[in-house]
C-alpha cells in the first residue's frame, strides 16, 4: 500500500504542473491507461480466440449433424473440439480479471485513513470540488448541484453514452458471432446466460461509480471507455 501511495503521489507531482489541484485524479487515469497497455496483448490473444472459436462454427454444425440425437454426446464433442483447438467459448475473462487487483488496492488505498501508520495524504487530494476519497453519497449531502454533484453528474453522463456504445456494439458482436448451439437450438450450458447478460455489462459500470470512492470509480469509468474502444478496434 506505501509502494502504491507514493507511485500515486510521484506521478501526482510530475502532473501537477498541467492539471494543478487535480494532478492526483490525472495519475489514476494515467496508471490505469498503464495497467490496460501492459494487459493489451492478452486482449489481443483473447479477440484472436474468438475469432477462432467463430471459425469453427461449420465443425460444430457437422458434429451437431452427427451426434444431434445425443446431446451429451455432442455436448462432450463439442468441448473437445474447443479443447483440440485451443479456443475457449467464454474467451476475454482473463484481461477484466487480471484488472481486479489494481481496481481493489485503489479502493482500499482510498478507503483507508492511514497507510503504514502515517496519515493517507491522499485523501487530500480533488478532481475539481469532489474529493477523491468520498463518495456519492457524500456528494448528494452535500448537494446534488454542488460542486462534488456536478463532478459526480459528468461521471454519469460519460458512462451511460460509454453503456450504450458498448450495448450496441455487443449486439452487432453478438450477431455476427452467434453462440454455438448443441442440440434442438439449445446453447452450450452457460453460454447463453452470459450473451444475454453481456450487452448490459457496461451498464452496471454506473452503480459501481456511484458507491466506490472516487478515485475507484476514475479507473472503472478509464478502464471501461478503454475496453470498448479496444474491442471496438480488435473485433472489427
Amino acid at each position: 500500500m506505501s509502494v502504491f501511495a507514493n507511485l500515486v503521489e510521484q506521478l501526482a507531482d510530475l502532473l501537477q504542473p498541467l492539471f494543478g489541484a487535480s494532478a492526483a485524479a490525472a495519475a489514476i487515469v494515467l496508471f490505469t491507461a498503464l495497467v490496460r497497455l501492459l494487459v493489451h496483448p492478452l486482449s489481443r490473444a483473447a479477440a484472436r480466440g474468438q475469432k477462432a472459436r467463430t471459425a469453427l462454427q461449420p465443425k460444430i454444425a457437422e458434429l451437431r449433424k452427427k451426434h444431434g440425437k445425443n446431446p451429451e454426446k455432442l455436448q462432450r464433442a463439442v468441448l473437445e473440439l474447443h479443447a483440440e483447438e485451443k479456443v475457449s467459448p467464454l474467451a476475454g475473462c482473463l484481461p477484466g480479471l487480471l484488472q481486479v487487483p489494481a481496481f481493489f488496492l485503489l479502493y482500499h488505498l482510498f478507503s483507508s485513513d492511514t497507510i503504514g501508520g502515517e496519515t493517507n495524504e491522499l485523501l487530500g487530494h480533488q478532481l475539481l470540488a469532489a474529493p477523491l476519497g468520498g463518495r456519492w453519497a457524500d456528494a448528494l449531502q452535500a448537494g446534488p448541484f454542488g460542486g462534488a454533484g456536478l463532478v459526480y453528474a459528468g461521471l454519469f453522463v460519460v458512462v451511460a453514452c460509454v453503456a450504450v456504445f458498448s450495448y450496441r456494439l455487443s449486439k452487432r458482436m453478438m450477431a455476427a458471432n452467434p453462440a454455438v448451439q448443441v442440440s434442438g437450438g439449445e446453447q452450450m450450458p452457460g453460454v447463453g446466460a452470459v450473451t444475454k447478460v453481456m450487452p448490459f455489462m457496461s451498464f452496471f459500470t454506473l452503480i459501481t461509480v456511484a458507491v466506490v470512492p472516487l478515485a475507484a470509480a476514475l479507473y472503472v469509468v478509464t478502464s471501461t471507455t478503454w475496453s470498448v474502444v479496444e474491442r471496438a478496434a480488435l473485433y472489427r
